[in-house]
């Protein structure tokens, strides 16, 4: 069931609107004013926003505009009783989905309201899709680190300088790698890649040059290799360190002359390949022991950019977290929810020996299962997940019997639901579907207080 916010400081047009969408079953809210709009907007999730333009205090199309930096995926329907063309034209100029004058014609409302929820609906999934689809996610960071990396990425994508990549592991060389390639002249060809690491030493060559039919036992067909598919694009050489030393060798032949030869094969093949390369070692100390070749390094790092962990650079802590929220709301189509600044201060106070990786479990966690304002207190209790199980394990041991433990959690779940519908008790024992008197009942039982549900 769909929710709308009405927001208009006339209360008749309000109960109008109201019992109109109520008979099509759609779930209301209501907002006198601009600044209690966005109030609700912070904490809610709505389909869309019904919104009066001329209001005292704050107009609708500020409310709009201010709207939009919470979520710009909420479709916005002006409604007003001065309508002319240019507040229309200025309304869809700022954003809005549709412009309705008062009163307002109810076939139209409705359908109005439909395709703006259909649309929303369509925005979110593609937003989605595309995420899953392509690989070139936005590279985020205020830290003077990464405007470095960002500054160097923007000068060095668009030549054919080879770049190696450094830094420990989920700090994000792979995103490092795909900027690289997508800001350069290479874009309109394959970004190929290859982790050395996960593949065996036996098959290595095989994997990046290819093999004729026949070469070995399993060769029952021609194999086209890695250099070949990123022909005239770029290949980029993940955990690089752990290649072997036969494999290093033809790895330099190739980039030294343009050409490789499939295993099994005798024919020089020519390729057009960019590479960049990227490690979690120190490559100059595998040159010491002997594990890496010292040629090989100077032939791939023309360019040297090294990513912070993120424990080096803790101030871009809130601004991923922020970006993974939203991220992992939209991906698992969970009502959106919000980090109190405690929260973030919080995050920032933690190890992330995982990196940007870890960051983003922990998000994800959080949002199972952390409150729809996100506390410090929720950070504390779950951030890790051994306090998290640890935390489950307690709650259990807490209970012998079963009722004590039913009891308990339907004190937290009513709890709750009176805190969402901001203790009104009606729309409460709508919504979980008991009498009113029975929740009364439940209330009374638990000594739920009102005061306990202000934030």
């Amino acid at each position: 069931m769909s929710k709308i916010l009405i927001i208009d400081d006339d209360k008749a047009i309000r109960n109008t609107l109201r019992e109109i969408l109520e008979y099509e079953s759609y779930q209301v809210d209501e907002a006198s004013n601009g600044e209690e709009g966005l109030e609700k907007l912070e904490v809610g999730e709505y389909a869309a926003v019904l919104c009066d333009i001329k209001m005292p205090k704050m107009d609708g199309i500020e409310v709009l505009t201010r709207a939009q930096e919470i979520d710009d995926d909420i479709p916005f329907i002006m409604i007003s009783g001065n309508g002319t063309i240019e507040t229309a034209v200025e309304a869809t100029k700022k954003g809005a989905y549709d412009f309705i004058s008062k009163p307002p014609d109810l076939n139209r409302l409705l359908i109005t309201l439909r395709n703006a929820i259909d649309k929303k609906s369509l925005t979110v999934e593609t937003k989605v899709l595309r995420r899953k689809v392509t690989k070139t996610r936005e590279m985020i960071g205020d830290s003077p680190a990464i405007q470095n990396i960002m500054s160097t990425i923007e000068k060095v994508a668009p030549t054919d300088a080879r770049v190696l990549v450094t830094g420990e592991n989920g700090t994000g060389k792979e995103l490092v790698a795909l900027w690289l390639h997508e800001k350069s002249n290479r874009n309109k060809y394959q970004l190929v890649e290859v982790n050395c690491a996960a593949i065996p030493t036996d098959l290595i060559e095989s994997e990046l040059f290819g093999h004729e039919k026949g070469a070995f036992t399993s060769a029952i067909k021609q194999r086209i290799g890695k250099f070949e598919q990123a022909n005239g694009g770029t290949l980029f050489l993940d955990e690089i360190g752990d290649m072997s030393l036969a494999a290093q060798a033809k790895v330099l032949r190739a980039l030294q002359e343009g050409k490789i030869t499939r295993v099994g094969g005798d024919k020089d093949i020519e390729v057009d390949v960019r590479v960049v390369a990227a490690t979690n070692k120190n490559l100059l100390h595998e040159i010491e022991r002997g594990n890496f070749r010292m040629d090989l390094y100077h032939r791939l790092s023309v360019i040297l950019i090294h990513v912070p962990s993120l424990n080096d650079r803790k101030d871009d802590i809130p601004i991923l977290a922020e970006k993974f929220i939203k991220e992992v709301c939209e991906d698992n189509n969970f009502p959106r929810k919000m980090f109190l600044p405690q929260a973030l201060d919080e995050l920032k106070k933690l190890d992330y020996y995982g990196n940007i990786r870890e960051l983003r479990n922990v998000v994800e966690r959080l949002v199972i299962l952390g409150q729809q304002r996100i506390t410090v207190e929720d950070v504390k209790k779950y951030a890790s997940p051994l306090s998290a199980r640890e935390e489950e394990k307690n709650i259990y041991e807490r209970f012998s019997a079963l009722q004590d433990f039913k009891e308990y959690v339907e004190r937290i779940f009513i709890e709750e639901k009176l805190k969402k519908n901001g203790w009104n008790v009606a729309k409460t024992a709508l919504e979980i579907d008991i009498q009113r008197s029975h929740l009364y009942n439940k209330i009374e039982k638990y000594t739920l207080k009102r005061g306990e549900y202000i934030d």
